[in-house]
């Protein structure tokens, strides 16, 4: 019984300290006109930034969109596309987290890659970047681990892999 008389004298202790702490702040406030002090910020607003202009990177130009990159082919020839390659290139771009309660897996064309692994933050939309081929209608190419998956988007088959493109 002494343990629960000592816990609600603390947390009127502590609201009562709140209560104050507050009644100060507002007080303050209320000094400066209602405004906030110079180099303070308002409860719950940040501070205006203070930094110089910044043109941007001036040592190398941004990688421009190749024209054409989107104009996906309507028909699908299967034949041209059932490989499994080795990139000739392998690109840096961030850590990469399969789906949660998958295991890592090599990948080949004709599998059924599980709609888990083709869902939007597996996506490669600038696929361009990677030399990877403009998909077809109806296909995406997404990430696994280091490979990347030509995948049907409705059927979930793999129609080619490129190996080692993320390093």
């Amino acid at each position: 019984m002494a343990l629960v008389t000592k816990f609600s004298f603390l947390m009127a202790l502590a609201l009562a300290a709140g209560g104050m702490a507050t009644a100060a702040n507002a007080q303050e406030h209320a000094e400066h006109g209602g405004k906030a002090p110079q180099g303070h910020a308002s409860q719950g607003a940040r501070p205006a930034a203070h930094g110089e202009p910044h043109a941007g990177p001036a040592k190398y130009q941004r990688v421009a969109e190749p024209t054409g990159w989107n104009k996906r082919p309507a028909q699908v020839d299967k034949a041209n596309y059932q490989h499994n390659y080795q990139a000739a290139r392998s690109y840096h771009v961030g850590v990469y987290r399969r789906p949660p309660g998958w295991v890592a897996h090599r990948w080949g064309y004709g599998q059924i890659l599980p709609r888990a692994y083709w869902a939007a933050p597996y996506l490669l939309a600038d696929y361009w970047l990677f030399a990877l081929e403009v998909p077809p209608v109806g296909f995406e190419w997404v990430r696994d681990d280091t490979d990347a998956i030509l995948v049907n988007v409705t059927t979930g088959q793999i129609i080619q892999v490129e190996y080692g493109v993320f390093g």
